[in-house]
């Protein structure tokens, strides 16, 4: 028997007061029709390459590179710290976006903030959009980045030991999927992955989607479209691929360490807790966090939050505990 969820988890009285004050809300119905508007914005608020470069401090450099067999070559964006003796640990980033939006900028500074503590090349991969490119063109050519990245690690100055995959969001799936991907395909090796509020399940039918249904940010209805942009009439049905779809997967073992958190009053909190406990349940390796009344991109939005600070903290100490940094 399905019992209904209770009423959704309040949000954190910080993080609700900045919610109060953002302009967040998406067109809904979020069809493709609206996307190209939202693209522009989203690429207008990323930063720039000149941002990136921190004042010198970092040499940003974009790169093709094959994508995937028969597809188009893929762009990398590749942030390198000038003075930092290497070889350095690789975090090979996966924008978020809902599958839909989104650029390799997109996000990207989050990451890059990072390199202050631990000093890291960057590589943020701008992989195919849906609808105009569905399934299996992001995950693949996340994949297909990540294997040139491993090929030619000696090239960037990475420690082929210490290379992580990570994202939010969309992304955080991508990083999933691609981890998923590794596996089964026999490399890259990977060190860890890292799965910040990671949209996971095609079937939007947890307690937290129906539970933050029209509250916060990234809502059930704005998941159905962007699930559906990737996998069009397949979404939600049998025949869904766990690379697209990780919560899918019916084997969880012999993945990379895993780091997931999520907000306890958010969409994907659900899934991604499920996520972490069959990562267990299959011998594997998992820190899981949930964020009291943390919205979805809570630590990007309002980053001077006490939530918000403790959660990037928390990301940071794993990361030196897994790198040995």
């Amino acid at each position: 028997m399905t019992i209904a969820p209770g009423p959704p988890p309040p949000f954190d009285p910080e993080l609700a007061a900045a919610l109060d004050v953002l302009d967040l809300n998406l067109p809904s119905p979020l069809t493709a029709k609206v996307l190209p508007a939202i693209r522009e914005g989203v690429a207008a608020a990323n930063p720039s390459d000149e941002d990136l470069s921190r004042g010198g401090a970092y040499t940003v450099v974009r790169r093709m590179v094959p994508g995937p067999a028969g597809d188009p070559d893929v762009e990398l964006l590749i942030l390198t710290p000038v003075n930092a003796a290497g070889p350095l640990p690789g975090i090979y980033h996966t924008h978020g976006g809902g599958m839909i939006i989104g650029t390799s900028s997109s996000g990207v500074e989050l990451f890059q903030e990072w390199l202050d503590e631990i000093p890291s090349v960057i590589i943020s991969v701008e992989y195919r959009l849906a609808p105009e490119h569905p399934d299996p063109a992001p995950v693949e050519d996340c994949y297909a980045g990540l294997v040139w990245t491993a090929e030619h690690a000696d090239e960037l100055g990475i420690d082929p030991d210490r290379l992580i995959i990570a994202g939010g969001s969309a992304g955080g799936g991508l990083a999933a999927g691609v981890s998923l991907l590794a596996r089964d395909r026999g490399g890259p090796q990977l060190a860890g992955q890292m799965l910040i509020c990671p949209m996971l399940d095609d079937r939007n039918d947890t307690p937290s989607t129906l539970q933050m249904d029209g509250l916060g940010v990234w809502d059930r209805s704005a998941n159905h479209a962007g699930w559906t942009a990737l996998l069009g009439d397949a979404r939600g049905g049998t025949d869904v691929s766990p690379y697209a779809a990780p919560a899918r997967a019916t084997d969880l073992s012999g993945l990379p360490p895993a780091f997931i958190d999520v907000g306890s009053a958010e969409t994907f909190r659900d899934e991604d807790v499920t996520y972490a406990t069959r990562i267990w349940q299959s011998g594997g390796i998992a820190e899981l966090h949930v964020w009291p009344g943390g919205f979805h991109g809570f630590d990007m939005l309002a980053p001077q939050a006490a939530v918000s600070r403790e959660a990037r903290t928390a990301r940071l100490h794993w990361l030196r505990r897994l790198l040995g940094a």
